[in-house]
């Protein structure tokens, strides 16, 4: 039988994915000046105010303020209107001291043995179902909210956009579990004031079914055919939203996890990425799981895999490995068997995913909107400054964990 499945995605401008950028900025500027930093910072963002708060270890000194202010700058609140503004804005630090209990259970004498950062369950996922081994839902909602911004920068198209914004793709699949219809696309963008409300929601839902839709078919016909005249649009669907951003409502790190994943699809240990450095296996595992489930995939062992792995705090070896295919498994091997082998082809103690992923670099400002997972690696040169006017500039890898640079040794081990 048929069915409908929902994901939703939110905005650079989003308050939650202002407060997770902010933090993994300054994820990013401890590691480009000490790479051994331990971090785990939480942003907090409400109307003309910013609160920094958590845990660090570091050798560097950073002016946190700045690289806040830079942050919001880059996302767009530039007017006072929004009553959250980069230059005005007030921000606190509470950041201090990393706890040494915490400390001790990670480090070693032998790096080889550093023990995790936190206990927990981790999830990776990979589905066949699009290029990037993805969820098809989810990537709709991040492309939707991806063009929305860049018509807001291009500010030529549609005039009136503002920071904030979220979107939701709802599919229908068919009897064998393939998406072949949009069903249902839900948009609530943020926008300067209209002298008639009448006026202003006809013309941003004519301007987003009229503009940005076009733009999406056009930069991606590979997802044309699920495009149809029966799509129910829901535009703004409470009418006026002038009021948005932090002014709008209160964001916090690490609120989007679902956002950040997989939509939905699989499953999410519960514990958010943005402000944690990679000792952090919320983080680092999650990562190292999503990169076996798409090697996973892409080398044909099943059309779709959810991976998990499991950790106590201080021990480095994991509790446990496990795998599900949901039935769509290409080898003839169980789930646990696939478990086994797949043990000995990625190391999953957390300084090998650190090595393997090349985690102890600043790479993590481009993961924190728009999801962590599905993403396109790339090598990119940045450049970082502290307050005492040392400079450092780096060239680092983004999204290692997307590269199916495993698929060789994953054929091989399975005898494909």
């Amino acid at each position: 039988m048929s069915y409908l499945f929902t994901s939703e995605s939110v905005s650079e401008g989003h308050p939650d994915k202002i407060a997770d950028q902010i933090s993994d900025a300054l994820i990013d500027n401890f590691l480009a000046f000490d790479a051994d930093s331990k971090v785990a910072c939480e942003t907090l963002v409400t109307t003309g105010q910013v609160i920094l708060a958590g845990e660090v270890k570091s050798k560097t000194y950073l002016d946190v303020q700045q690289i806040a202010r830079d942050v919001i700058k880059k996302i767009g609140y530039t007017k006072s209107e929004y009553m959250f503004e980069a230059n005005s804005c007030g921000i606190l630090s509470a950041i201090h001291e990393q706890s040494q209990d915490i400390n001790q259970g990670v480090d070693r004498v032998n790096k080889e043995d550093q023990g995790a950062g936190d206990q927990g369950m981790m999830f990776g996922y990979a589905t066949n179902e699009t290029e990037d081994y993805m969820p098809l839902a989810l990537d709709l909602s991040h492309k939707l909210l991806q063009e929305l911004a860049e018509l807001r920068r291009e500010n030529k198209e549609i005039l009136y956009l503002r920071p904030d914004a979220k979107s939701q793709v709802t599919l229908e699949y068919d009897d064998n579990n393939k998406p072949v219809r949009i069903d249902a696309i839900v948009i609530s963008t943020q926008h300067d004031d209209f002298d008639e409300e009448a006026t202003m929601l006809a013309k941003i839902k004519t301007d987003l079914v009229a503009i940005l839709i076009p733009r999406i078919i056009a930069k991606y016909p590979q997802y044309a055919h699920l495009f149809n005249d029966s799509i129910a649009y829901h535009i703004n669907p409470t009418g006026k939203f002038v009021i948005g951003g932090p002014h709008g409502d209160t964001g916090l790190t690490g609120r989007k996890i679902i956002v950040d994943t997989y939509g939905g699809k699989g499953a999410h240990g519960g514990g958010a990425f943005s402000g944690k450095d990679p000792s952090k296996v919320d983080r680092s595992a999650a990562y190292a799981t999503r990169h076996i489930a798409k090697n996973l995939v892409a080398a044909g062992i099943a059309d779709e895999i959810l991976v998990q792995v499991s950790y106590a705090i201080g021990v480095a070896k994991p509790m446990g490995v496990y795998i599900n295919t949901y039935g769509t498994s290409k080898v003839d091997k169980t789930d646990g068997e696939i478990a086994k082998i797949v043990e000995g082809i990625f190391d999953l103690r957390p300084y090998f995913i650190e090595q393997r992923l090349k985690l102890r670099n600043p790479i993590y400002s481009e993961t924190a909107a728009y999801g962590h997972m599905g993403r396109k690696p790339e090598t990119v040169t940045k450049t970082f400054r502290t307050p005492n006017g040392e400079e450092k500039t780096v060239t680092v890898e983004l999204f290692t964990w997307e590269k199916l640079d495993f698929v060789d040794q994953v054929k091989a081990a399975f005898a494909l």
